[in-house]
Order: structure tokens, then sequence, then C-alpha cells
């Protein structure tokens, strides 16, 4: 079946179900998967339904070389806590970040190529000979993912598009809050300090009362979102 009949399908077979089932369904039922995750705020969420899955689950990090220290401390805690044993750092390789980006400064005048060097291309390498990856994206979190489906067709690379999988997309984030206190799971470190979302330490500031949980990130740019999830114009 095309992936697109495939994942209408599977939206209609899995819409009253749980996020756990399509945690489930998808690491287990629709090929060679793995789970991208920032360990950002609450990605702590996503690990924990496919730790209780298989916690050999290829879990593909993206390590910018520009995230805050507390990210980095905290991706080693969550794999620890959650026994996740196959936790996959990714970066971009030292001499492409030289030639490219040799002072650290492309984020200030044209941050969509920083993004682009230090997470998309490294990613799309990483996610060759995958069928399927998961996300922890949800509707609650406005802009361009306010319309994302349980399952989708990723076409980043038209060679081989894949199944990409949001089990969250649904859940609002009291549900997101109310899961990790009911299971006691660590929270990022941040959180507390005002930034309900965490992306990399120069592009994200802490986010004020009453304003967006993403309107910290790229602030006061028309920029909302890294790359990953509109490659090669897949929608975001």
């Amino acid at each position: 079946m095309p992936l697109e009949g495939q994942t209408q399908t599977l939206n209609r077979v899995f819409k009253e179900k749980s996020a756990q089932d399509v945690v489930a369904h998808g690491i287990s039922m629709l090929g060679r998967a793995a789970l991208v995750s920032s360990f950002g705020a609450d990605s702590v969420v996503l690990l924990h339904m496919a730790a209780a899955v298989d916690r050999d689950v290829p879990v593909l990090f993206l390590d910018t070389e520009l995230l805050f220290p507390e990210t980095l401390a905290y991706q080693r805690q969550v794999a620890q806590v959650l026994g996740l044993s196959n936790v996959q750092v990714l970066s971009t390789a030292r001499d492409v970040l030289f030639t490219r980006d040799n002072e650290n400064l492309l984020h200030l005048h044209d941050p969509d190529a920083c993004c682009s060097l230090r997470k998309t291309e490294p990613l799309e390498a990483a996610l060759n000979g995958y069928h399927t990856w998961i996300s922890g994206r949800k509707r609650h979190q406005g802009g361009a993912r306010a319309q994302i489906e349980l399952f989708e067709v990723d076409r980043g690379d038209a060679r081989l598009p894949r199944i990409k999988v949001n089990p969250l997309a649904h859940w609002s984030a009291r549900e997101v809050a109310d899961y990790i206190s009911a299971h006691n799971l660590p929270r990022h470190p941040l959180v507390a300090k005002g930034y309900p979302s965490v992306g990399c330490a120069p592009c994200t500031t802490r986010v004020n009362s009453g304003e967006d949980t993403r309107a910290g990130r790229w602030r006061n740019q028309p920029k909302t979102e890294c790359g990953l999830h509109n490659r090669s114009g897949q929608r975001a």
C-alpha cells in the first residue's frame, strides 16, 4: 500500500487509541524505526513510553554543540533513569563545521543555515535505512504543528519516503505535565527557570507569563521551526 494510503488508514484505526498504543505500533510494526528526541522540556514523556516498549529502540539525539549544558546533563540523566541503551548522539563533523561555521556565529546572520548544518543534515544522514521515525510534536504547540496527524508521510528524502509518527499530537500541555507527575519523571532543569521549550542556547530565551510556550524560540524572528520537520518542502 502506498504510504499516503497507509497513514490515512493508521490515523483512522488509532484515532481513539492511546499514545502508548501509537508508540508501540510505531516501534514494532512499521519496519525499522527510530525515535528522534531533543531531550527538551517535555521529551521525557515520549521517551518513557518508548522505554516501556523496547529500551533498545534507537534514540537519535542531535548535539548541535550550541545546546545548554543543562540539556546535555539531562540527556544523560534521562537515559540512565529510563534504561535507554541505544541513545545515538549525532553531531556535524568537525571539518564541516570549520568550513561552514568556524566561529560559531552562523546563527546570528542565517539561523536557517545554522539549523540545516547542525540539525537537518546530520539527522537526514542518521535516518538513512530507517522506515519510520517517531517525534514528540503536539498540536497545542501551535503554528505549523496545529494540524499534525498521528501518522504522516515524511518526504524529506525523496528517494526513501518514511512514515513519521507523532504519538502525542493530540495531547494538551496539561496532559503532558500530568503524565510526568504521575510517573515521577525527571524534569528538564530549565523548565523551572522559565523555559517551557528548550532549543539551542543562542536561540532560546525565557518565556513570559501569558506567552505561547514556543515564544522563546528564535524570538523576534519569523523563524518558528528548526527545519527537521519541513525538510525539502515537507509540511512542518
